[in-house]
């Protein structure tokens, strides 16, 4: 008898790296899969969705503008319910450490449902950096059965919090996997973007940003266009007006720097895949930038992807004005310190994590 199977994700970010596991599950006859998608991003999940063809058996549409954390996790917690309670699933597999991925986890718990944690245990140790998502990954590691780990230090971790080693899997980051769907040879670059120049692509967006951090970003985006005249930044803009105000109104008539809306998955990997360097403070762009090739500068105090710091494909250079301005220039100017980090070997894994958790979840079944 198939075991019934249910995939739960809400943000872009969580789609792009589930999609890859929810695409290889459907080719599985040991399984009946379902992907059930909390809306807790709209518009940027649905570009996703149609990139890699998955169609949601169910969504609880639980966004609204200017929702609050009170509010996505009480309505994903109770529409969850309903959800759980009507398809009965014999486990449920959320991603990472998003409000969706923790109120889900917490509905299947009180339904007495297994769950399965994909991208289980990277932790920065601060319960409030990133926040709320630290206590959210956390969370869902206390509830979950089962734990697929990006990397040996995430399996570290959790055992270090005492999981039992016959739960843990090492599989690699889902989001390589997605690379082989999305990185197209035949892309071309929107008209806005000028050939000829380096380009450093840029995200910022992460709630410990917005405020004072946010404008000390982007006041060191102006030094380095500045700076650098063969250099131009390309930034989609967030839709979260914390974000935007500060953007547009003090990059908004800055030379060499486009400002847009979100872009899709496809025009993401593949701006990424031409671009000089990368600068955000995304967790996904810190997996995905390395496996192209590309070094980073992470906007954030702290990481919980210290494989690539190790690695030195990541540089954690926080949001002091000063300190992404010299390591901007760094890159910008020093060809050894840019070839180390483009070459060093990306540590999230070959491509193959989909097919290994679903191998794994066979086994489980049976």
């Amino acid at each position: 008898m198939k075991k019934k199977i249910m995939l739960v994700f809400g943000t872009r970010p969580d789609a792009v790296k589930m999609c890859p596991l929810a695409a290889e599950m459907k080719k599985r006859d040991a399984f009946e899969t379902l992907v059930c998608v909390t809306g807790q991003h709209r518009e940027m999940l649905a570009s996703v969705l149609d990139t890699f063809g998955i169609v949601p058996d169910y969504d609880l549409a639980v966004m609204q503008p200017r929702q609050t954390l009170f509010d996505i996790t009480t309505r994903v917690l109770t529409g969850m319910r309903d959800v759980l309670e009507q398809a009965s699933p014999d486990l449920v597999l959320v991603h990472g450490d998003t409000s969706t991925a923790f109120a889900s986890a917490l509905a299947a718990f009180y339904l007495k449902i297994p769950v399965g944690h994909v991208e289980a245990g990277l932790r920065t140790e601060d319960i409030s950096s990133p926040f709320p998502e630290e206590m959210n990954r956390r969370g869902v590691g206390i509830l979950a059965d089962l734990h697929f780990a990006p990397t040996q230090t995430s399996r570290s971790n959790l055992l270090a919090e005492g999981k039992d080693d016959a739960t843990i899997f090492v599989t690699g980051n889902t989001v390589i996997d997605a690379l082989a769907t999305t990185v197209r040879e035949d892309y071309r670059l929107p008209e806005q973007v000028h050939p000829q120049r380096r380009l450093i692509f840029m995200t910022a967006h992460r709630r410990e940003n917005l405020g004072e951090p946010m404008v000390r970003i982007c006041h060191a985006v102006r030094r380095i266009v500045r700076q650098f005249e063969d250099v131009e930044i390309l930034w989609p803009v967030h839709p979260n007006p914390a974000v935007r105000e500060p953007v547009f109104d003090i990059l908004g008539d800055c030379p060499r720097v486009i400002l847009t809306d979100p872009v899709d998955v496809l025009d993401c990997h593949n701006l990424m895949a031409r671009a000089y360097m990368i600068m955000t403070d995304s967790g996904g762009l810190q997996e995905e930038a390395p496996a192209l090739g590309k070094p980073v500068l992470v906007l954030r105090d702290s990481t919980e992807r210290p494989e690539g710091v190790e690695a030195g494909t990541l540089w954690p250079v926080g949001t002091d004005e000063d300190a992404i301005v010299q390591a901007a220039t760094s890159l910008l100017t020093d060809s050894q310190v840019y070839t180390r980090m483009a070459r060093a070997k990306n540590p999230y894994g070959d491509g193959t994590a989909s097919r290994q958790i679903a191998d794994i979840l066979e086994r489980w079944s049976r």
